[in-house]
């Protein structure tokens, strides 16, 4: 009995890798955490590098 179209498969017909990049950019959840927590941390170094260079009082 001949195979079906549906069970052979060609090079053409299988699923390709999908760019790291791009699944990057797909997960709205991955960029709302980045987009929140990146600047959360440059803000909090920003606040300890200006209260390091506040000079003690005597």
């Amino acid at each position: 009995m001949a195979k079906a179209k549906s069970e052979t498969t060609t090079a053409a017909e299988q699923p390709q890798r999908i760019p790291a990049m791009q699944r990057l950019l797909d997960n709205h959840f991955l960029l709302l955490f980045i987009g929140v927590v990146v600047p959360t941390v440059l803000y909090l170094l920003w606040g300890v590098m200006e209260l390091s260079q506040i000079p003690i009082a005597e």
